[in-house]
């Protein structure tokens, strides 16, 4: 190896041997300031703001056996508390009456033309039975009464005889076609009729359904909201609805949840089961008991085009006061993340990071050595450690390897846009 080799090596291998040595032991400066980790109580606790929901609700729309579209009369004040069995809703009954004589009038005209068709068919039956019988009569006359006999009779007799007998014959024949063709018409007739009775009997019934059904009433105790369309307008009076269609919801009272959001940066040890305190902005003199239920898994803004980010977050209520709680109110929770009664908490300011490892400055007589730890749950400025150093351990509050005018921006030309003054 040549001189020069070697001696790149040598310098490179002293350089690498330094930096290692200040990593682990770095002369401090006097004024590095240092705190004594104690073991003490941590207390994690996060704050945030949401509104109340209840747990059940019922849909309310416009009856199912209404037909074509209603129009509301009367309705409930939006937001009243209402029992089982109260007036939500009432419907105009204009057109259900309207409906209903509609059918009554129908129906009884089906039912006349069902008798009139009768009455036809009967005395056009019983002509065609007469001359059925007459028919029968004649042709009976004819064979038994013929002139056959060419003694007796002249040729012309007897053929005009045969014709007589032939003719007999197809009356009859067209007589008894005669009947099974009318039997057929009045029967086409009834069944005509009879779907138009049937058709006015189901408007009948309808009428009656939609009469009987002009009123929503509440299917239990809670909380009448009006559902809004895209505008945030509710349905009023004079407005029209159709069957089935949504008009607004009642929300049982007895068992209510809060749907909050946390910050995202007051994520750290959200979780599932942990327990949490509310309290009702209007009655912000009561606590009520809560538990973490559900928490999304994603975090989303909160506020459309702010990108601020949230935890949506679900709370089950431990204990309900319908006298005080309604949903939609606002309500501000605290959640409890961490309790630890004995803990190494150090500031947030003495946790370092390089290279993806979690850093602290122990002091080591009169140099600094750096640590690798291991972090627990962490709050605003605070952080447990649960790994690396212990109670009586001296740490640095700054990064001992720099200095403190290091640390310290130095002052800008108010000329010189932050550049460097050139000679």
């Amino acid at each position: 190896m040549s001189p020069r080799s070697l001696l790149l090596v040598t310098t490179a291998a002293a350089v690498a041997l330094g930096s290692l040595f200040l990593f682990f032991f770095t002369a401090p400066e006097q004024n590095v300031p240092t705190l004594v980790v104690r073991n003490r109580s941590f207390r994690q606790r996060v704050s945030a703001d949401g509104v109340l929901e209840a747990v059940k609700t019922t849909p309310l729309s416009a009856p199912p056996r209404t037909r074509g579209p209603a129009k509301i009369a009367w309705m409930a004040e939006d937001g009243i508390y209402v029992k089982q069995g109260d007036v939500i809703v009432r419907f105009d009954p204009m057109e259900s009456e309207r409906s209903l004589v509609e059918g009554e009038l129908a129906l009884s005209t089906a039912v006349s033309r069902i008798r009139q068709n009768e009455a036809q068919a009967e005395a056009t039956l019983n002509d065609v039975e007469r001359d059925r019988a007459l028919a029968e009569f004649e042709l009976d006359s004819a064979r038994n009464f013929s002139n056959k006999d060419p003694e007796i009779f002249s040729r012309v007799e007897i053929i005009e005889a045969q014709i007589d007998e032939e003719l007999a014959g197809l009356k009859l024949d067209h007589a008894e076609g005669r009947a099974e063709i009318q039997e057929t018409l009045s029967s086409f007739d009834y069944e005509m009729f009879s779907i138009e009775r049937g058709q006015a009997e189901v408007k009948i019934e309808q009428a009656n359904d939609a009469l009987d059904a002009l009123e929503v009433r509440a299917p239990h105790d809670g909380i009448v909201i009006f559902v809004r369309d895209w505008r945030g307008n509710t349905r009023q009076v004079g407005d029209t609805v159709f069957s089935r269609q949504p008009i607004a919801e009642l929300p049982a009272l007895d068992l209510m949840k809060a749907d909050i959001y946390v910050l995202e940066a007051d994520a750290g040890g959200l979780e599932e089961g942990r327990p949490a305190e509310l309290v009702v902005e209007a009655s912000p003199e009561r606590i009520f008991d809560a538990t973490i239920r559900h928490v999304d898994r994603m975090p989303k803004p909160k506020i459309r085009g702010v990108p601020v980010q949230y935890f949506s977050v679900t709370l089950e209520l431990t204990e309900t006061d319908p006298t005080i709680m309604k949903p939609g109110q606002r309500v501000r929770a605290t959640l409890f993340l961490a309790e630890r009664d004995d803990a190494v908490v150090v500031p947030r300011q003495a946790v370092f990071e390089l290279e993806g490892r979690k850093l602290i400055y122990r002091r080591e007589g009169d140099r600094f050595e750096a640590v690798e730890v291991r972090l627990g749950p962490s709050s605003l400025g605070q952080v447990v450690i649960e790994d690396g150093i212990v109670e009586g351990d001296a740490i640095a509050l700054r990064d001992p390897s720099r200095s403190h005018r290091s640390l310290v921006p130095a002052p800008k030309d108010a000329g010189s846009d932050g550049l460097s003054p050139s000679s």
